[in-house]
């Protein structure tokens, strides 16, 4: 099974089978990603093919963990777009049956993934498709940096931080606990107040 140049389903540069530019399917994604609208599908992140490219490139950088490959994406789209491991762990069953990567077990039982000599080549052949996925992905980044949305779930996730840290050995019911408690609760009685 090929992807990328000479594949069935359009050749991966510049146009894919919809016709749009990377520019144009990157900010029609994060468009459909930040309206929120009930009822609307949101934008795939990947045309198909592109998601194993992607893994494939990541996993000649270095041999990763399923979970890292997803956290790796994830940053690629500054936060906004990691894919399920419903999607990653059978793209890279199907990556190992296609001899791109070697599967192998750690000492924690997990499955590291690693390049084949079959998957560098193929890396080779698709590097001008690869960097125009990487190129996409940064530019959902810098939308997504752009977006109010995105400035409040990076405020969140450094709250939600913020607090793990501060409280990882504290006892129950101790005077910083209640602290804490009390300052969250201020800061929402605020937010609750704005107009």
């Amino acid at each position: 099974m090929k992807f990328g140049p000479g594949s069935p389903r359009g050749s991966g540069r510049g146009r894919g089978r919809s016709g749009m530019t990377g520019e144009k399917f990157a900010r029609a994604f994060a468009q459909a990603a930040f309206e929120g609208v009930k009822g609307k599908r949101r934008a795939r992140m990947f045309r198909r093919g592109e998601l194993r490219m992607v893994l494939l490139h990541l996993i000649a950088e270095e041999p990763w963990h399923g979970y890292d490959l997803i956290r790796q994406i994830e940053e690629l789209t500054g936060g906004q777009y990691a894919p399920s491991p419903g999607i990653v762990y059978p793209t890279l069953t199907l990556m190992a049956e296609m001899d791109l990567i070697d599967e192998a077990v750690d000492d924690d039982g997990k499955k590291v993934y690693s390049i084949t000599t079959a998957g560098s080549a193929r890396l080779a052949e698709d590097e001008a498709h690869i960097a125009e996925i990487l190129e996409r992905l940064e530019g959902v980044s810098r939308m997504g940096e752009a977006s109010d949305g995105a400035s409040v779930r990076r405020a969140m996730h450094n709250l939600k931080s913020a607090i793990g840290i501060r409280l990882a050995d504290e006892e129950k019911g101790s005077d910083k606990i209640l602290e804490v408690t009390a300052i969250i609760d201020e800061a929402a009685s605020r937010i609750e107040r704005l107009k």
